[in-house]
């Protein structure tokens, strides 16, 4: 347990020295312009893995131009070896298929496969090249989830392509996730922000003749939306705004709960204004249990002041939805304040009272199947679970305070 909090906190970009911040984030791509609102889109709620896999795989499927993959998590196993048959077989046909990994994302990826795509014609780069000389620069990570094809359909949500998304055996373990599929004019912001990040990583610029317009196909209104760590973090503000802004409910799912003080502070208050405030986050199954026992301290004060707390009990939720009334947002930020610091990530905003009663129905069906946390039952939990929290509490305390020191006084 401590090796997983070990990797997860202190293996983890936000624990840079300060004076090296903006050293690192030179490597991360440029661009600090907000995309614009555009309606005219048409969105496509998909809900795990054996359903947003066969999607995407389709669209590879019915490329005719090119295909571009931007990915965090990508490792050799059934569900790799499906996607990397289908950019095969696009390649072969004359598609360009440029695929943009992280470096430590993929490290699962096997040379086999590596091999297997190179010598089909396939383009691949690594973002941020893990090397022993660059110490804290290994840190920065692309969490991002991307896939465009053609210019005309795109691909966002939480999930990498590894078998826990989608496992060949014992299904009820699935990871449960959303990715939502894009139609119309907001697409090609999407191709805009893969290539940044390409042209910025790559030795040579994306040379592809991709659309520079997309004709509306529905009536939905949408904006990408994305965050490049401390110096531009556009994800944290238009959540924490709309937030701040709600007037009904205020739904939020996330696999890592380690929540900045500001978002808890906006959740609170939210309640005090007759918002319905409610989380949703990993019970027993998780991937990490120190940091859910780092994230659980936080509960008892947000219990006391009406947020809604439940634990999801079948599987490990790993779904990134945040729903206020109307508006939506969905893709790879957990909005926990170590991503957000220092990740590349992007998300997908909807305004639309159809899509965000759809994203209602399937969070209250999440919420059946998890366990309500209530503040009586809370503050009687067993000795155990506080010494738990309270001991990766502290140490998550100590790394943040041990790799982000308070700025010195000047002076007088």
């Amino acid at each position: 347990m401590g090796s997983e909090l070990f990797c997860e906190l202190f293996c983890h970009p936000s624990y840079v020295l300060s004076p090296v911040r903006h050293r690192l984030m030179a490597i991360s791509e440029p661009g600090n312009v907000p995309f614009p609102w555009r309606p005219g889109n048409r969105f496509k709620l998909l809900i795990d893995g054996n359903r947003f896999y066969p999607a995407m795989l389709n669209a590879i499927a019915a490329a005719k131009t090119y295909v571009l993959l931007e990915m965090y998590l990508t490792e050799s196993g059934t569900v790799a070896n499906r996607f990397i048959a289908a950019l095969l077989a696009a390649a072969a046909r004359g598609v360009a298929v440029k695929l943009l990994l992280d470096d430590y994302g993929a490290l699962g990826l096997h040379r086999t496969d590596r091999e297997r795509l190179q010598q089909g014609n396939v383009a691949v780069i690594y973002f941020n090249r893990l090397h022993y000389g660059k110490w804290q620069r290994n840190f920065l990570r692309n969490h991002r989830k991307l896939l465009l094809v053609d210019g005309l359909i795109a691909y966002v949500g939480g999930p990498g392509i590894t078998d826990e998304f989608d496992p060949p055996v014992h299904s009820e373990r699935r990871w449960r996730d959303t990715m939502v599929a894009i139609e119309g004019p907001v697409v090609v912001d999407w191709q805009q922000l893969f290539r940044e990040t390409w042209d910025h990583v790559a030795d040579d610029a994306l040379s592809l003749p991709l659309l520079a317009d997309t004709p509306a196909v529905g009536k939905q209104r949408g904006r990408a939306t994305r965050s490049r760590g401390i110096l531009y973090n556009e994800i944290k503000r238009t959540a924490i705004t709309h937030i701040r802004n709600s007037r009904r409910r205020v739904w939020l799912a996330t696999a890592y709960f380690v929540p900045s003080m500001k978002l808890r502070r906006a959740l609170r208050r939210a309640v005090r204004r007759g918002v319905d405030v409610r989380l949703l986050v990993p019970g027993d199954h998780t991937d990490h249990p120190a940091v859910r026992h780092a994230g659980r301290r936080y509960y008892y004060r947000l219990l006391r002041h009406g947020v809604r707390i439940f634990e999801f009990q079948p599987r490990f939720t790993h779904s990134k939805v945040l729903l206020c009334d109307e508006w939506c947002s969905i893709g790879s930020s957990n909005l926990d304040r170590w991503t957000l610091r220092w990740n590349l990530e992007a998300n997908q905003e909807i305004h639309d009272a159809a899509f965000a009663e759809q994203v209602c129905e399937m969070l209250e069906d999440d919420f059946l199947h998890s366990v309500e946390c209530l503040f009586s039952e809370w503050a009687r939990r067993p000795w155990y679970q506080r010494w738990k929290e309270d001991f990766w509490g502290r140490v998550d305390i100590w790394l943040e305070r041990l790799f982000h020191p308070p700025p010195r006084r000047p002076r007088q």
